[in-house]
């Protein structure tokens, strides 16, 4: 795996004290039952493989700001905190009850577009997302996960970035996840140039982060 180091993080993402530890926050109506302090809410890294990258210090080339998709939005925990720091955000997601959630979440954060689209099938939501965003951010639980991003490439600008959590045990429950993630990784180069890697433990077991950009 490619080590990081403690790369910056994106703007309107900070450290503030909470309970006496600094973590990390972004600004914006807290959604999860998050702690806050004033207009600051704590982005949880244990509830969030994106903040989990970011906490480990990975450098995932998102600087805030950007159009995102978000593929995997569920009810709106990590897509929040990018649509606290970023410009449009389409967030798709397949099951019907999250998305209820996220529709909520949305109503006051007007850059954060609910897509209740199935991350599989990129051409039902194609005529919605802009034709060039510059990151894609995948954190789907189904197999397939490497097929998911190579799909959602069409969207994604040639300098921008795929920053995806892969879950081994959403692959094969059976295999070594090592395995399991040398798979994905195969498969994922033959759309993308990876960039970085690293395991999103002891946040999330089981999770590899990888950070790629269009070949």
């Amino acid at each position: 795996m490619t080590e990081s180091g403690d790369a910056p993080l994106p703007d309107g993402v900070t450290r503030r004290s909470f309970d006496g530890e600094d973590r990390l926050a972004t600004r914006g109506d807290p959604v999860y039952g998050e702690p806050t302090d004033g207009e600051w809410r704590l982005w949880d890294a244990r509830r969030s493989k994106l903040g989990a990258m970011l906490e480990l210090g990975m450098d995932t080339g998102l600087d805030g700001g950007e159009t995102v998709l978000y593929l995997g939005a569920a009810s709106g925990t990590t897509v929040s905190h990018v649509a606290d720091v970023a410009g449009p955000t389409y967030a798709v997601e397949f099951a019907p009850r999250p998305a209820r959630d996220l529709v909520d979440v949305a109503e006051t954060r007007p850059n954060l577009f609910p897509l209740l689209k199935d991350a599989r099938k990129p051409e039902t939501y194609a005529h919605v997302v802009e034709a060039s965003v510059d990151a894609v951010i995948q954190d789907v639980a189904t197999r397939g996960q490497a097929r998911v991003a190579r799909l959602n490439r069409r969207f994604l600008a040639d300098s921008g970035r795929l920053v995806a959590a892969i879950k081994a045990r959403s692959e094969d429950v059976a295999r070594d996840p090592g395995d399991v993630f040398e798979d994905v990784l195969e498969s994922l180069r033959q759309d993308y140039e990876v960039l970085a890697t690293e395991s999103l433990a002891p946040f999330h077991e089981d999770h590899l982060a990888v950070v790629a950009t269009p070949r």
